[in-house]
């Protein structure tokens, strides 16, 4: 509104431009707007990325073994073709890889026991 408000009063582009501190584009740009409030719309989906071609491959790997590794299906995808990286790979296989609960210990159990022992010696050696 206000770079309206000056253009009205007749000021040039450049001097709007250094009053409010704005590139004199941007003045040129919201003066042949007018009023209308800038129109934000929903982001485009962009194109596909790298790793589309190989998700099928992937989840189809994973369900048959689950124990491999994203360093191991990025070296297969890679011979197929794949030209991405491996943390693409590791961030896909990390979200569809199955649970499989906590992880077991190498003990059962462990016990201790905190105390004070004094010893006093009687004989002199």
């Amino acid at each position: 509104m206000m770079i309206l408000n000056l253009h009205r009063q007749g000021l040039s582009i450049t001097a709007i431009a250094r009053r409010t501190g704005r590139d004199p584009k941007t003045v040129r740009k919201y003066i042949s707007r007018g009023l209308e409030l800038p129109a934000y719309g929903p982001r485009q989906v962009g194109r596909p990325g790298k790793l589309a071609p190989f998700l099928d491959y992937l989840r189809e790997r994973i369900a048959a073994c689950p124990h491999l590794t994203a360093t191991r299906l990025t070296r297969e995808i890679r011979e197929r073709g794949y030209a991405g990286a491996y943390t693409a790979v590791k961030r896909f296989v990390a979200a569809i890889r199955p649970d499989s609960g906590p992880k077991p210990s190498a003990g059962q159990q462990a016990q201790v026991d905190f105390a004070r022992f004094v010893t006093e010696f009687t004989s002199p050696v």
